[in-house]
């Protein structure tokens, strides 16, 4: 290769909240090419340097994508309909390794039902801790695993407050407020953590698990800090039987276990080291961009 040729790093859902990261962190970096895969690739010309298309459920047009790459960043989208995880997970996997990639970023979560021992089903992250035999397993010279948290971002999107009963603005769930067991962090930091593998693969291409946490909070934690910022919220806990089974498991996952299943103290530490920054804390985060529902 030439000494002038820059690697490149293909990167799947690059139109999403965690690839879009990826390919702007990539690209601060100036130090790899980055190609950006997607479905519909004439709507994202600028978004890479390379736009190419490739689609998940179309496993003809992963190993053309990934033809020349160095390193791939997957992401699977468990709640985009008809989504079967494992399966578009096997296929780019394969697809990586016939096409010669070298290195391979997996987004995954944690296994909580080896975590809570059968106690609690939460498919949506038992299902992409599966896939991590699977990665382990494929024999890439190179692979990372990146543990995502709880979006800061949610709480402005698919948690924003909501009016109460009683007139105000909160948020009523199945979760004990006291309980500090929620790992949160703002996604678009999730792109340094995996630009920083991609950069360093002696030190974080070997199976490690690198977890993007700011904060563990409690909701009464999170309430008390937008309060700091002159902003009220209520919070109501329901009782059992008002959300969906999945719902309610997953937060009595986070009471039981916290989001990460444990403290992770080590490997927290080694994602701040290989991303090169520490993530934001979530007051600094909310007082840049948390407004008043």
């Amino acid at each position: 290769m030439p000494l002038n040729t820059k690697r490149v790093i293909a990167v799947i859902g690059a139109t999403g909240q965690q690839g879009s990261a990826v390919v702007r962190a990539l690209k601060a970096r100036d130090k790899f090419k980055v190609r950006a895969l997607t479905r519909e690739p004439g709507k994202h010309r600028d978004l890479a340097d390379e736009v190419v298309e490739a689609d998940l459920d179309r496993p003809e047009t992963l190993l053309p994508a990934l033809d020349g790459a160095y390193g791939l960043f997957l992401v699977t989208n468990f709640w985009q309909e008809g989504t079967d995880e494992l399966k578009q997970a096997k296929a780019a996997i394969a697809a990586a390794r016939d096409a010669g990639v070298e290195h391979l970023v997996w987004s995954t979560l944690p296994d909580v039902e080896a975590i809570s021992g059968g106690r609690f089903n939460v498919p949506h992250y038992t299902g992409k801790a599966r896939i991590d035999r699977i990665v382990r397993e494929a024999g890439f010279a190179y692979y990372t695993y990146v543990v995502p948290p709880f979006y800061y971002q949610n709480l402005l999107g698919v948690m924003a407050p909501q009016k109460q009963p009683d007139g105000s603005l909160g948020w009523s769930l199945p979760l004990n407020p006291d309980a500090r067991g929620i790992h949160m962090g703002d996604i678009n930091e999730l792109g340094d953590i995996v630009a920083g593998a991609f950069a360093h693969p002696d030190e974080a291409g070997h199976g490690e698990y690198l977890p993007l946490v700011g904060d563990l909070m409690s909701f009464n934690d999170i309430i008390a800090t937008l309060r700091q910022l002159g902003l009220h919220f209520s919070f109501n806990r329901v009782p059992a039987g008002v959300f969906p089974a999945e719902v309610e498991a997953t937060f009595d996952y986070f009471e039981a276990h916290t989001y990460m299943g444990s403290h992770l103290s080590d490997e927290i530490a080694r994602a701040k080291r290989i991303a090169g920054r520490q993530p934001t804390p979530f007051l600094q985060w909310a007082r840049e961009r948390f407004q008043a529902a």
